[in-house]
């Protein structure tokens, strides 16, 4: 483990941007200036934020403070997710076969595709008529 004051990483996920500090503490973390389980609706899902700690066994070893930005919940998960998991990784280099494995470190490209001219969404097109 490096020595360093604090640890950032920056995970995104969907429209969602997520900027993590990782400093040395008891595990609390803070997500807009709230406590994660206050932030999202409920203990369940916050949990998938904090899945890169229970990976690594550092659960009770950092702090996170986390901006995030942009997107819906869900998108805002995977970003912290995502974010924590690089911060870790500049932590300690060998936390990066447990985080891999997990598809953690991955940035999940899925997004919205856009609206095209002449359809009415992405890809559905206006009622063809024969006749």
């Amino acid at each position: 483990m490096k020595t360093a004051a604090y640890f950032q990483g920056t995970g995104r996920r969907k429209t969602s941007i997520a900027r993590v500090r990782l400093v040395p503490g008891d595990g609390n973390v803070i997500v807009n200036g709230k406590p994660l389980a206050d932030y999202f609706a409920s203990e369940e899902i916050a949990q998938i934020a904090l899945l890169p700690f229970q990976i690594t066994n550092t659960a009770r070893r950092f702090n996170a403070q986390v901006k995030v930005v942009g997107g819906g919940f869900s998108g805002q998960l995977g970003a912290i997710s995502h974010g924590i998991s690089r911060a870790l990784l500049q932590s300690d280099a060998e936390h990066r076969a447990a985080l891999r494995k997990a598809g953690l470190l991955t940035r999940d490209p899925r997004a919205k595709e856009r609206k095209k001219p002449g359809l009415k969404r992405a890809r559905k097109a206006p009622q063809f008529t024969k006749r």
